[in-house]
């Protein structure tokens, strides 16, 4: 049967489907399984689905969407999964802007409201065969990593926390310095927001676990693989350095800790900026980070927004505080000074 979308999704991107495709009613119900679904409802908030293009686009009822399966784990947002099977006709929801989709268990109403609906229509095929976005990849996971170009790292406490703005300034301020910069998304949801942004800052190859073919890396054993994939593949390009931000925090479910901790990983990390909302977090996160290997060099985050944050992780925790809006070239200075021409 062939249908036409309206619209396809950002985690459909390496598929490289048309508008006009064709559907099956036998669909293998599993990660990364690319479906036609039809919007439901209309809703007033995270409404949005970022296209294949980067533009957000608004959803509205009786649209045709490409999406693809997927789980999500986010504090702030929807907590869903893959369902156990699904069929033409079933309802599931759309997880994230990406376009994840799956069953949506649980949601932080206050500020995303309930999951958007969408019906089942179909699986895509291509050539014969469902479309799945593990088919079309520019990298493998790799078990250990054979050549890392030095790491620039932001992590945080938690989502929201201005990982990207920090990636972003890093790669703007480097990029004027005459460094070849590439950058990567290792861990979060499918979305291709975050690695625009280092593309716009300036960084020349970018790349996220999405293009492994995973639509996110909940639950991902796999995690440190596709992360040592990611850095392998971008390293053959021989950068200056790579800056990596990895969504999410470090307690979250993303799979950050197990790549902060891999050895192989930490014996690049040239730099390590951690990102926290508050005092408590910037202890908590500098704390946990010596711990396990991978210490901070520099605090940024919305707890360096004025000169009490920024004094209190100075005197209290010995290292410096900047804040990527209002400080991003001494952020730069420093690191350039301090951790990048070791």
């Amino acid at each position: 049967m062939n249908i036409i979308l309206d619209k396809i999704a950002s985690v459909v991107k390496n598929a490289d489907i048309g508008f006009d495709v064709v559907i099956s009613p036998q669909i293998n119900c599993c990660e990364g399984a690319v479906l036609a679904v039809e919007v439901l409802e209309d809703k007033k908030v995270y409404n949005q689905l970022e296209l294949v293009s980067g533009r957000l686009s608004t959803m509205h009822k009786g649209d045709v969407l490409a999406v693809a399966l997927g789980n999500r784990q986010a504090l702030r947002g929807f907590v869903g999964k893959v369902p156990e099977s699904v069929a033409v006709g079933d309802t599931i929801n759309v997880l994230n802007l990406g376009g994840v989709s799956g069953i949506c268990m649980s949601a932080n109403l206050k500020e995303v409201g309930e999951a958007l609906k969408v019906k089942v229509l179909g699986a895509i095929m291509m050539n014969d065969k469902p479309v799945n976005i593990k088919d079309h990849i520019l990298f493998s996971p790799l078990e250990h990593l054979g050549v890392s170009a030095p790491l620039i790292i932001v992590s945080g406490t938690c989502m929201n926390v201005g990982k990207t703005s920090v990636a972003g300034e890093m790669i703007k301020h480097a990029k004027r310095a005459g460094l070849k910069i590439f950058g990567a998304k290792l861990a979060g949801v499918a979305a291709m927001r975050d690695t625009e942004s280092m593309r716009d800052y300036g960084a020349s190859k970018v790349v996220s676990f999405l293009d492994a073919g995973f639509p996110s890396t909940v639950h991902q054993k796999e995690s440190v693989a596709v992360a040592k994939g990611a850095i392998e593949y971008l390293s053959k390009g021989n950068p200056d350095f790579i800056v990596i931000e990895f969504g999410d925090g470090i307690f979250g479910e993303y799979g950050v800790m197990p790549c902060l901790q891999d050895p192989e990983i930490q014996k690049n990390i040239v730099a390590h900026i951690g990102c926290a909302y508050d005092p408590a977090g910037a202890v908590k996160l500098k704390e946990v980070c010596a711990e396990i290997g991978a210490p901070l060099d520099i605090i940024s985050g919305p707890v360096t927004d004025n000169s009490v944050g920024v004094s209190f992780i100075k005197e209290t925790l010995g290292i410096p505080g900047f804040n990527a809006f209002l400080s991003s070239e001494e952020l730069f200075k420093y690191l350039h000074a301090n951790c990048l021409k070791k």
